[in-house]
């Protein structure tokens, strides 16, 4: 059963959401998160976030007499899982899956099948968040359960995001969104409603001069339906009148319903929406002087507390006095001219060593005969000595 659906807490939104009519169909269900899936914002969000997440290569650090050196990955941050033999689980792969779980449902678990010298976990297989149940107390989770089977605590790899205090384990965004989330699949059911006649009636036939009692104007409706449901034509006097109800005024409000739906979407799931191609109106554009810019505002705003979360958490599988990042520098892609300029920057500024550019540009180091080209293209200047007293 799904996180989302378990727990008083989330047995009492239920309750809230079915006394108001929320759902489709006059409140005869809800929309849960397979439901939410279906929604194009929902899985553009979660989607993009994974796909960032994963894109961050993790590097793993200690510091040696003051200064921090890089050092061996332990295994779990290489190879968190095999899905089969000689089938690895790559760690992006494995960030992907977590992550995706976490902006689901505010918890990834994992089983622990395998601990390496340290005793830390060195094999965990992610578990698909809706075979994954808690049970609590207070602040204190006293019951994992997988598939239904009670897993000992320490048998499992926990992370959590959207925690609230008194709240052992985590919220998913979509329990907050959930009457925004309903509005916006209700919008879309409506209109799907409306063009297939079930709202609303599709066209108004009209007898300008006579008034018809219901046995006659069902006649005639049998009639019309009968000449025009494969496309034929309906002959008539000349005081009938065909009017196509258009229904504009309901279509621009179901447009608008979505596309509010759809921003508030995004602010709930942490992704701007322009992102994700949603219409935020002209006075809600955003302009950036280049895509670094851009990709900066994504990391900073948006991802940054996903990201430090991950770190603290990945930490735990690093034997103590390490402690582990993810490379953000893999999201800020920049321009050639950009990238350039950067580079140029902090090579005058000595941060940077001209072989340590070239390979952030999977470039070898420069060789000897390459220097000499360039003495040759660009000759070394010297100081001239300045004289004093008249050139004396």
């Amino acid at each position: 059963m799904s996180l989302l659906r378990r727990g008083a807490r989330e047995a009492s939104l239920d309750a809230y959401l079915a006394a108001r009519g929320v759902g489709s169909r006059a409140g005869s269900s809800r929309y849960g998160e397979q439901s939410a899936l279906k929604h194009s914002v929902v899985w553009g969000a979660q989607r993009l976030r994974a796909d960032l997440l994963s894109l961050m290569p993790v590097d793993v650090y200690r510091t040696l007499a003051g200064v921090r050196v890089e050092a061996p990955k332990p295994a779990a941050l290489v190879t968190p899982w095999e899905i089969a033999e000689d089938q690895p689980m790559s760690i992006g792969e494995w960030v992907w899956a977590t992550q995706a779980a976490l902006d689901r449902t505010g918890n990834a678990v994992g089983i622990v099948h395998s601990r390496d010298g340290h005793n830390l976990p060195a094999r965990i297989e992610p578990v698909h968040p809706e075979h994954v149940s808690f049970r609590g107390k207070g602040s204190t989770i006293t019951e994992y359960r997988i598939a239904g089977e009670i897993v000992a605590a320490k048998h499992l790899w926990h992370e959590r995001q959207y925690t609230v205090a008194g709240i052992p384990w985590g919220l998913s965004p979509l329990a907050h969104a959930a009457l925004q989330l309903s509005a916006g699949m209700g919008a879309l059911q409506f209109a799907v409603d409306w063009f297939e006649n079930g709202a609303a009636p599709a066209a108004h036939l009209k007898n300008s001069q006579t008034t018809l009692s219901p046995g006659q104007a069902g006649e005639i409706r049998a009639q019309f339906e009968t000449q025009v449901r494969n496309g034929g034509t309906f002959v008539s006097g000349k005081d009938w009148s065909y009017n196509p109800i258009a229904a504009k005024a309901s279509e621009a409000a179901f447009i608008e319903q979505q596309e509010q739906s759809d921003v508030a979407l995004c602010r709930y799931l942490g992704v701007p929406a322009d992102m994700l191609d949603v219409a935020t109106g002209a006075t809600g554009s955003l302009t950036y002087a280049n895509i670094s810019q851009r990709n900066l505002q994504l990391l900073v705003m948006n991802l940054g507390g996903a990201v430090k979360r991950r770190e603290e958490a990945f930490a735990r599988l690093a034997p103590a006095g390490y402690f582990v990042k993810l490379n953000r520098s893999a999201v800020l892609a920049m321009d050639d001219k950009t990238r350039a300029e950067v580079v140029k920057l902090r090579i005058d500024s000595r941060t940077l060593t001209p072989d340590e550019a070239r390979d952030l540009e999977d470039q070898a180091p420069l060789s000897e005969d390459q220097y000499q080209q360039f003495d040759r293209l660009w000759p070394a200047r010297t100081n001239q000595p300045t004289t004093q007293g008249g050139g004396q």
